[in-house]
């Protein structure tokens, strides 16, 4: 099973081997490119397991879309839990976001290079799906508290992550040879000195002094 943040078991459970299968082969070769064969095969399962548990390709990208998005909710969740700030809060999901990118290479390609339209068109967009609408939410609260300034929020989460979102797909691509963590300093200081209110850049200023 692909995660994010735990490890797989081992053994897999049969309907987990086909999803680390299909996440693999989709992300790899394109939905529209990969046969129910070529998942039982990879996954080294029956034909009949694949029906029995996902209905067929479109249960198992659907399967593979809810899973995914969950494992970036959670992402999301522990890190307001471990972090009260907004400012901190942005500052770490970048942070994870660059280090996922070269240790969970298939997962950031589902999540920010595919097109989802093709395969789940029922579902809704992955911009509006939960783990991105608590980062929206995020940002919200930075403008209550006075750490980012106060503009439409659709612009200050797309300067926040705009940047970094790009530069994965870059990554994914290849156009990048450096790893992102490598880019980590830049892309905080890029994403967020468009957002933050004076008071908070004196005070980060401050501090660094000190440090």
């Amino acid at each position: 099973m692909p995660y994010l943040k735990r490890e797989a078991p081992n053994p897999e459970p049969i309907d987990c081997r086909i999803l680390t299968a299909a996440l693999d082969l989709f992300v790899n070769s394109g939905y529209h490119n990969v046969s129910v064969h070529e998942i039982q095969k990879q996954a080294d399962v029956s034909i009949g397991s694949i029906y029995k548990h996902f209905g067929g390709k479109d249960g198992i990208a659907k399967a593979l879309y809810k899973h995914i998005l969950n494992e970036m909710d959670e992402l999301v969740d522990d890190v307001m839990n471990e972090h009260k700030s907004p400012k901190k809060q942005c500052e770490e999901i970048i942070r994870l976001l660059c280090g996922y990118t070269e240790t969970h290479y298939d997962i950031m390609a589902f999540i920010f290079h595919a097109k989802h339209t093709e395969f789940v068109p029922d579902e809704p967009l992955i911009c509006n799906t939960l783990p991105f609408i608590k980062i929206r939410e995020i940002v919200k609260s930075g403008m209550e508290c006075g750490e980012f300034r106060e503009i439409n929020s659709w612009v200050a989460a797309s300067t926040i992550f705009g940047g970094v979102i790009r530069m994965i797909q870059l990554r994914l691509d290849n156009m990048i040879e450096e790893p992102l963590p490598t880019y980590f300093e830049t892309l905080i200081d890029a994403s967020l000195n468009g957002v933050l209110t004076s008071d908070t850049t004196k005070t980060d200023n401050k501090i660094s002094a000190v440090l």
